[in-house]
This record gives structure tokens, sequence and C-alpha cells, in this order.
């Protein structure tokens, strides 16, 4: 999938506006624990901070300085965004929520279970964003093999939308490592829309068009390539023959 980022160059740090660490440094100034009333993750109604960002449909994810966005699509897991910070990784999925309740205290809860079913070990404490579990799982599903890695679970109740973000790698664990990635998180813009959803359910990503356009493109051209080759006789293939028996 196409990959959407901002590194810094040489010699542009003046001239990149916000970078991920300037908005993590604006958010530790607040030592309230907790999502703080005035601050994002925001829904596209209300008003939030003009800034570049990646516009994935239900999500539109700021653009800030040394991150990397992707989005991911999986058969039997939907589709989630994963922004890059170094070490440090970032997976963001939206979901469809009651007008009237949250969904953020019964989903911790079940995260929790199921972790602790499975053997791991979860703690829940309160992080920038709330409420939110730190856990030790499998690295690689089914691969007892492959270990354990130290994950944390975050989640935001929005207007009839709940946001979750897992952090793993560095951020997992490094308050210094897991502030860009949280800055890039109170960023994000949720876009429920206003067809309905049943509670729970993925809301829509995609591509923006122009990246749409672009693999189109790439596709087009890749089948192209194909069928000259598939349809072009080979030089060393014998051609049809008549055999006459006296």
């Amino acid at each position: 999938m196409p990959v959407f980022g901002r590194r810094r160059g040489a010699g542009d740090r003046d001239a990149v506006g916000e970078s991920a660490a300037d908005l993590a440094a604006e958010a530790a100034a607040d030592e309230t624990p907790g999502a703080a009333p005035g601050a994002g993750p925001w829904d596209v109604a209300e008003p939030h901070p003009d800034m570049q960002r990646v516009d994935l449909g239900s999500l539109q994810v700021p653009v800030l300085e040394g991150t990397d966005i992707q989005l991911v699509f999986a058969e039997q897991h939907g589709a989630w965004v994963t922004v890059r910070h170094g070490l440090s990784e970032l997976q963001l999925q939206a979901f469809a929520a009651p007008k009237r309740d949250s969904l953020w205290d019964d989903v911790r809860a079940e995260i929790a279970a199921e972790i602790s079913g499975a053997g791991g070990m979860v703690t829940e404490r309160t992080g920038p964003f709330g409420a939110e579990l730190q856990a030790r799982v499998p690295a690689q599903p089914d691969q007892p093999q492959a270990g354990t890695q130290l994950v944390r679970f975050t989640g935001v109740d929005g207007a009839r939308w709940f946001l979750r973000g897992v952090f793993s790698g560095a951020a997992a664990e490094n308050p210094a490592a897991a502030a860009p990635l949280e800055a890039v998180m109170r960023e994000v813009v949720v876009v429920r829309g206003e067809h309905p959803v049943p509670p729970r359910d993925l809301l829509e990503l995609r591509l923006p068009p122009e990246a749409a356009a672009a693999l189109e493109e790439q596709a087009k051209a890749q089948q192209e390539e194909q069928n000259r080759f598939a349809t072009q006789p080979s030089p060393f293939e014998r051609g049809p023959e008549i055999t006459e028996t006296r």
C-alpha cells in the first residue's frame, strides 16, 4: 500500500511547521491525565486545528515530521492505519458507536479478558487519553517460539464513533518514544458519516483519490505488460507442423 509521510531533509528544520515533537511538547505541558476537554482526537463537525492530513475516509491522519502513514487491508481483520515513527508504531481503527453510549469501557474489559484467558499479562492504567491497557502479547499469533511483545491499547469515545489506538515497539513502554505518536493520535479527525452503521462495525477506510488512481494505473500497466508477453509468439517454440505419410 502507498506510504504517506514527512521526513526531515537537510536544512529544513525551520521550514517545517508543526512537528510531532512540537505537538508532543505542547501536550506534555498539560499534566492532567486523560483526554482533556478541547483536545483531540476530533470529530469532523467540531472546530479543530488546521494542518496537513491524509484523507483516508473515516480517518484524517496528520502528516507530522518524521512519521510514515500506511493504509493496510487484511481479508479477515478489515483495514487499519499504521503510523510509524522511529522504532515505534501506532495502529488506528475507527468504529461506529451508539449515539448515547460509550464503547471503550466494555471494549477494554473484553480485551483484558481475552489477553488474560490466553495466558498473557495485562495492566490497566491512566494514560494521556484516559484509561488504557498495557499488555504483553504474542509477537506473532500462533507462533509461541516468536516470544512476546509489550503493547498499549488506548481508546477514545467520540460522537457516534470510537477510536482505538494500539502502540507497539518502543512506544509501548517509553514515554519519550510514545510522545510523537500520541501527538498524531491527538490530531486525528474522525469522519463518522450520516449513513447507518451497526455499533462496533469498522468505519470505512479508503485510499485518497490520487493514490487510488495511481494504483489503478499501475495495475493496468502491469496487466497490459502481461497480455503483451502472453500473446507474443516465442521464437523458441515450434510452429504448426504437417507430416505426410507415404
